[in-house]
Protein backbone atom coordinates (compact mmCIF):
# COMPACT_ATOMS: atom_id res chain seq x y z
CA UNK A 1 0.00 0.00 0.00
CA UNK A 2 1.83 3.18 -0.95
CA UNK A 3 0.80 7.00 0.11
CA UNK A 4 -1.78 7.31 -2.27
CA UNK A 5 -3.84 4.09 -1.29
CA UNK A 6 -3.74 5.17 2.64
CA UNK A 7 -4.60 9.04 1.43
CA UNK A 8 -7.85 7.51 -0.01
CA UNK A 9 -8.68 4.85 2.84
CA UNK A 10 -8.02 8.50 5.16
CA UNK A 11 -9.94 10.23 3.39
CA UNK A 12 -12.46 7.82 2.88
CA UNK A 13 -13.38 6.57 5.88
CA UNK A 14 -15.60 9.95 6.75
CA UNK A 15 -17.98 9.44 4.06
CA UNK A 16 -18.37 10.02 0.34
CA UNK A 17 -19.56 13.27 -0.87
CA UNK A 18 -23.23 13.78 -1.67
CA UNK A 19 -23.34 14.85 -5.07
CA UNK A 20 -23.84 13.43 -8.17
CA UNK A 21 -20.38 12.42 -8.62
CA UNK A 22 -19.24 11.63 -5.26
CA UNK A 23 -15.70 10.00 -6.71
CA UNK A 24 -15.02 13.06 -8.44
CA UNK A 25 -14.95 15.25 -5.66
CA UNK A 26 -13.24 12.77 -3.62
CA UNK A 27 -11.07 12.26 -6.34
CA UNK A 28 -10.54 16.24 -6.76
CA UNK A 29 -10.00 16.64 -2.91
CA UNK A 30 -7.41 14.19 -3.16
CA UNK A 31 -5.64 15.65 -5.84
CA UNK A 32 -6.28 12.82 -8.53
CA UNK A 33 -8.42 11.81 -11.16
CA UNK A 34 -11.77 10.25 -10.91
CA UNK A 35 -10.40 7.09 -12.83
CA UNK A 36 -7.04 7.10 -10.68
CA UNK A 37 -9.83 7.24 -8.10
CA UNK A 38 -11.75 4.26 -8.41
CA UNK A 39 -8.99 2.26 -10.55
CA UNK A 40 -7.17 2.50 -6.74
CA UNK A 41 -10.16 1.48 -5.13
CA UNK A 42 -10.73 -1.56 -6.62
CA UNK A 43 -7.01 -2.50 -6.72
CA UNK A 44 -7.89 -2.36 -2.33
CA UNK A 45 -10.97 -4.62 -3.61
CA UNK A 46 -9.29 -7.17 -5.11
CA UNK A 47 -6.50 -7.52 -2.91
CA UNK A 48 -8.85 -7.70 0.24
CA UNK A 49 -7.20 -4.65 1.99
CA UNK A 50 -10.61 -3.19 1.69
CA UNK A 51 -14.09 -5.51 1.97
CA UNK A 52 -16.56 -3.27 1.03
CA UNK A 53 -16.96 0.62 -0.12
CA UNK A 54 -20.78 1.36 0.58
CA UNK A 55 -23.30 3.23 2.93
CA UNK A 56 -24.60 1.90 6.53
CA UNK A 57 -28.13 2.13 7.17
CA UNK A 58 -30.50 2.02 10.01
CA UNK A 59 -32.07 -1.05 9.18
CA UNK A 60 -34.78 -0.61 11.58
CA UNK A 61 -35.69 2.85 9.89
CA UNK A 62 -36.61 1.32 7.20
CA UNK A 63 -38.70 -1.33 8.75
CA UNK A 64 -35.67 -3.75 9.04
CA UNK A 65 -34.39 -5.79 11.72
CA UNK A 66 -31.10 -7.31 12.09
CA UNK A 67 -29.43 -9.58 15.17
CA UNK A 68 -26.50 -11.55 16.32
CA UNK A 69 -27.02 -14.94 16.64
CA UNK A 70 -24.27 -18.16 17.40
CA UNK A 71 -25.10 -21.96 16.99
CA UNK A 72 -23.01 -24.98 18.07
CA UNK A 73 -21.52 -26.81 14.98
CA UNK A 74 -20.43 -30.21 15.82
CA UNK A 75 -15.98 -29.62 14.16
CA UNK A 76 -16.68 -32.47 12.34
CA UNK A 77 -19.65 -31.38 10.31
CA UNK A 78 -18.67 -27.71 10.53
CA UNK A 79 -17.73 -26.68 7.00
CA UNK A 80 -21.02 -27.82 5.91
CA UNK A 81 -23.16 -26.25 8.46
CA UNK A 82 -21.37 -23.41 7.55
CA UNK A 83 -22.05 -23.40 4.04
CA UNK A 84 -25.75 -23.94 4.66
CA UNK A 85 -26.06 -21.12 6.76
CA UNK A 86 -24.06 -18.82 4.63
CA UNK A 87 -26.18 -19.07 1.57
CA UNK A 88 -28.75 -17.54 2.95
CA UNK A 89 -29.08 -14.01 1.96
CA UNK A 90 -29.87 -12.66 5.21
CA UNK A 91 -27.05 -13.57 6.76
CA UNK A 92 -23.78 -11.93 6.90
CA UNK A 93 -20.60 -11.75 8.92
CA UNK A 94 -20.49 -15.84 9.92
CA UNK A 95 -17.44 -16.20 12.00
CA UNK A 96 -15.76 -19.39 13.58
CA UNK A 97 -15.12 -18.86 17.49
CA UNK A 98 -13.41 -20.90 19.66
CA UNK A 99 -16.06 -21.34 21.90
CA UNK A 100 -18.92 -23.75 22.76
CA UNK A 101 -21.05 -21.49 20.54
CA UNK A 102 -18.33 -21.91 17.86
CA UNK A 103 -20.21 -20.39 14.79
CA UNK A 104 -21.24 -16.42 15.20
CA UNK A 105 -23.17 -14.62 12.44
CA UNK A 106 -25.53 -11.51 11.87
CA UNK A 107 -29.31 -12.27 10.42
CA UNK A 108 -30.86 -9.08 8.80
CA UNK A 109 -34.44 -9.55 7.19
CA UNK A 110 -36.69 -7.06 5.78
CA UNK A 111 -38.82 -7.27 8.86
CA UNK A 112 -38.26 -7.92 12.43
CA UNK A 113 -40.49 -11.06 12.14
CA UNK A 114 -38.26 -12.24 9.36
CA UNK A 115 -35.67 -12.93 11.66
CA UNK A 116 -37.54 -15.78 13.66
CA UNK A 117 -38.47 -17.31 9.94
CA UNK A 118 -34.38 -16.99 9.10
CA UNK A 119 -33.55 -18.98 12.57
CA UNK A 120 -36.27 -21.18 11.86
CA UNK A 121 -35.10 -22.36 8.72
CA UNK A 122 -31.50 -22.33 9.81
CA UNK A 123 -32.28 -24.92 12.44
CA UNK A 124 -34.41 -27.21 10.15
CA UNK A 125 -31.61 -27.06 7.34
CA UNK A 126 -28.90 -27.57 10.01
CA UNK A 127 -30.36 -29.36 12.77
CA UNK A 128 -28.15 -26.98 15.28
CA UNK A 129 -30.11 -25.10 17.66
CA UNK A 130 -30.01 -21.40 17.18
CA UNK A 131 -29.10 -18.63 19.76
CA UNK A 132 -30.62 -15.21 19.17
CA UNK A 133 -29.08 -12.29 20.91
CA UNK A 134 -30.95 -8.95 19.93
CA UNK A 135 -29.60 -5.92 20.47
CA UNK A 136 -30.53 -3.78 24.22
CA UNK A 137 -29.00 -0.84 23.87
CA UNK A 138 -27.56 0.70 20.56
CA UNK A 139 -24.22 2.85 20.75
CA UNK A 140 -22.57 4.94 18.10
CA UNK A 141 -19.23 4.74 17.90
CA UNK A 142 -17.68 6.13 15.31
CA UNK A 143 -14.22 4.54 14.52
CA UNK A 144 -12.01 5.88 11.79
CA UNK A 145 -8.67 3.72 11.73
CA UNK A 146 -5.59 5.76 10.00
CA UNK A 147 -3.30 4.09 8.15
Amino acid sequence: MDELDRAIINKLQGGLPICERPYLEAAQQLGVGEEVLLERLGQLLKNGTLTRIGPLFQIERMGGAFTLAALRAPEDDYERVAGLVNALPEVAHNYQRDNDLNMWFVVAAETPDGIASVIERIEQDTGCKVFNFPKSREYFIELKLTV
